[in-house]
């Protein structure tokens, strides 16, 4: 078996999503003062690697709450970009990958843009899916479509209209993956499980892969 962590480790000075405040990171106490080590945590719910509830871009959507936990784990298999020259992913894209989709429960979009991380062009130029593209894997049974980019959407959309296709569908979004070259086998196990929190909209994962090898 192998583990593998795709989640960005949060720091004070992590990129964000534009417009989102960046995260704070304060001792509070100390094993020399206190006794002890604690420390305050303050960030919005969608910092770093993070999943999207239904409710984040719905009134009648889903909070995090509200799922079962069965909705964060599950099979997965990775479709890889990062070798394309592209800024939308279409339909076609995916013809290769048909008769796996019905099989699994997550899709990882692979854009390799988590090599920017830190980087002015994160947020700039990543592939996305197209709205028709959104459309057609909203009629599989997935739980939820993960990327390594900072959004499922295109940085320069104000309406969002990718996460609405698929949050209409109750399929979670998990975005700003990282590691995703660790994972050898095509499909694996991947969790994502989020805080526990009354009516959450977005929560920072811990995202790991399960192979068996």
């Amino acid at each position: 078996m192998k583990v593998n962590d795709l989640t960005h480790i949060i720091s004070s000075n992590m990129p964000v999503f534009p417009g989102t405040e960046q995260p704070i990171l304060e001792k509070v106490s100390t094993i020399e003062k206190d006794g002890f080590r604690e420390s305050k945590i303050t960030m919005c719910s969608h910092t770093g690697t993070h999943v999207d509830s239904p409710a984040h871009m719905l009134d009648d959507g889903n909070y995090l709450d509200e799922l079962s936990i069965e909705n964060f784990i599950g099979s997965a298999i990775i479709v890889d970009f990062s070798n394309q020259n592209k800024n939308l992913i279409e339909i076609s894209d995916f013809k290769l990958y048909d008769e796996k989709i019905n099989q699994v429960d997550f899709i990882i979009l692979k854009t390799g843009w988590s090599k920017y991380w830190g980087q002015s062009n994160y947020y700039k130029g990543f592939p996305s899916l197209s709205e028709e593209c959104a459309k057609w894997l909203s009629k599989f049974n997935l739980k939820g479509i993960g990327i390594d980019a900072i959004s499922i959407d295109s940085i320069e959309s104000t309406t969002f209209p990718i996460h609405k296709i698929l949050m209409k569908k109750n399929i979670i979004i998990i975005e700003n993956l990282t590691n995703i070259d660790s994972i050898i086998n095509e499909s694996f196990i991947l969790s994502i499980m989020p805080l526990k929190n009354k009516d959450a909209d977005g929560s920072p994962v811990r995202a790991i892969s399960i192979e068996n090898i």
